[in-house]
């Protein structure tokens, strides 16, 4: 590992640690190499990493014993869960209970948790105006993560909380506006006309980096990100200009939201709610002049869509 210190990252083949292995094996002059945990070493995202030069090791969330191998000798960690593969709560809680475990055991120096806010904090169980969800939650993949916080402390991991949040990518993946009969895409969310806080995912990789580089500067800390903080109206005015095509926003409620059926659509109509009937306090604690000191390089929403246009397709 040629001397550098090893940050073993997990999910290093989906998003979020994708991009903090990408922004790590990037820097010619990182004090850090990367340890990329994945389910599949073979799968060409492994591959890719591989021939950047991160050390590729198999591990599962599911299998704790195989995790601890992934964490031997490391002097960092970045851990994350991904509801979104089964979309159950307490099966995504087990695997961070496992992530504490094995990283509390394997004496990580500086471990960074990918997480979310409680929002049952802003819209209590009692409150009607969203159902709850999977027994206890009104946001499961928000409240299940924050529920997991506590693994981390009481397993005495040296962790930062990360507080990260809509993913602008999604706008040409799992939620992409939709071809209208005129030619112009138009997308609908729960969010009237509140603000929703967004980043791209290679800004949280390069933020996390940052955390890493900080050492014991942001151990017990809860950092919060965003990129900017826009209405869908401004978002939508943004992509007309960027992909030279008209996009609309219409916005529907988040009961209509919640009975457009989808999988998941209870759980994403909940979520979007949440960003607009607690819009103040989600936004307030996205401090984007604090985050850019983190990561000066921090792209707003025109600037990602200048650098990502190739991705939206023209249907």
């Amino acid at each position: 590992m040629n001397g550098k210190r090893i940050v073993t990252v997990f999910g290093a083949t989906g998003h979020q640690g994708g991009s903090l292995a990408r922004a790590i094996l990037e820097d010619p002059d990182s004090e850090f190499t990367v340890r990329a945990v994945t389910r599949r070493p073979d799968s060409d995202a492994a591959r890719e990493l591989e021939r950047l030069g991160a050390q590729v090791v198999r591990a599962d969330l599911d299998d704790e014993e195989s995790l601890a191998p992934a964490l031997e000798g490391a002097y960092g960690a970045y851990l994350v869960t991904n509801f979104w593969e089964d979309m159950d709560a307490a099966h995504e809680q087990a695997q961070a209970a496992a992530l504490a475990r094995a990283t509390g055991h394997a004496g990580i120096q500086h471990a960074v948790w990918s997480t979310l806010e409680d929002t049952r904090e802003c819209i209590p169980l009692e409150d009607e105006r969203m159902p709850t969800l999977q027994g206890r939650f009104k946001v499961p993949h928000f409240d299940g993560k924050a529920e997991a916080d506590h693994f981390f402390l009481d397993a005495g991991v040296p962790v930062t909380f990360l507080r990260t949040t809509f993913y602008w990518e999604n706008l040409y993946g799992a939620i992409a506006p939709q071809p209208t009969e005129d030619g112009a895409l138009e997308f609908v969310f729960p969010m009237g006309d509140k603000k929703l806080s967004g980043i791209g995912v290679e800004d949280i990789g390069r933020t996390a980096y940052t955390l890493f580089k900080g050492a014991t500067d942001y151990i017990g800390a809860t950092v919060s990100i965003a990129g900017e903080h826009l209405t869908l109206t401004d978002m939508a005015t943004a992509m007309t200009d960027a992909l030279d095509r008209p996009v609309r926003y219409r916005p529907l409620s988040p009961d209509a939201f919640r009975a457009l059926g989808f999988p998941g659509a209870d759980e994403v109509g909940n979520m979007f709610q949440f960003y607009a009937d607690c819009e103040a306090r989600f936004v307030a604690a996205r401090d984007l002049d604090a985050v850019r000191s983190l990561h000066p390089g921090l792209q707003d929403f025109a600037t990602w869509l200048a650098n990502h246009r190739d991705h939206f397709t023209s249907a």
